[in-house]
């Protein structure tokens, strides 16, 4: 195969590994138990919680916190993007640095331009993407402000709300959740400096590990158990 037909294989392979994973997970969420499914429905139970409870300082602090970790992946991604942008004035010092390294592909200056691009156009994503959620968590934290309290649980109303705002929840953290994939492809495209064929196998490597962490992992069963606990839990207290 020749050379510049294996990089836009690799190319390809890699936009086909992310876009659909992307797809893959969204619609596998729908009917398997997943990191993303089982914290929608903690998601729903805390803001029905939260409807019951006039004292919520301590579900502000919770979401202060959510959005201090996006705000730190939000600020890192700009720094970031500026390291990546300020590569592009040094490119002959790549080529040099990437032709020394062991089993690289030889390098052009068209080719590494097109790598920082491919990078800086993922940062930029990325940053939107952690926004985006940022913005959304504060949504969030308006509609708590307004949300009435409703002791017993009993207003239909109100649970409606609950679960608006667990939808809305939920969207902040999908965000979150893309900006972070970002960084994960982004360090499959840093092996493509080095070679087409270590690029292919890092696309692959990460969408394997993005798999086994939100459907495998010790992390989803334990997740899983506790919500089949609350569900037990609410099923004894309507009785």
């Amino acid at each position: 195969m020749p050379f510049l037909l294996l990089d836009n294989f690799a190319l390809l392979l890699f936009f086909s590994c992310w876009l659909g994973y992307t797809q893959f997970a969204k619609r596998k969420a729908k009917t398997t138990n997943c990191i993303a499914h089982c914290l929608h429905q903690h998601r729903i139970h805390w803001m029905n919680e939260l409807i019951k409870r006039d004292f919520r300082v301590g579900d502000s602090a919770l979401l202060a916190n959510l959005e201090r970790n996006i705000a730190f992946f939000a600020s890192t991604t700009l720094l970031v993007l500026a390291g990546v942008l300020t590569l592009f004035s040094q490119v002959k010092q790549l080529e040099v640095i990437i032709s020394s390294l062991p089993f690289a592909s030889f390098p052009n200056h068209f080719a590494i331009q097109l790598k920082l691009s491919l990078l800086a156009l993922i940062f930029i994503l990325a940053f939107f993407q952690f926004t985006w959620s940022m913005r959304q968590y504060g949504f969030l934290n308006v509609m708590i402000g307004a949300a009435p309290i409703d002791l017993k649980g009993q207003d239909d109303n109100l649970k409606t709300y609950a679960m608006q705002m667990a939808i809305v929840q939920d969207q902040a953290a999908h965000s979150y959740n893309y900006g972070l994939r970002s960084y994960y492809f982004s360090l499959a495209v840093l092996t493509w400096f080095i070679h087409p064929i270590i690029f292919i196998m890092a696309s692959v490597f990460v969408v394997y590990t993005l798999f086994m962490r939100e459907f495998k992992s010790k992390a989803v069963k334990a997740i899983t158990v506790g919500q089949e606990c609350l569900k037990k839990h609410e099923q004894k207290n309507t009785k």
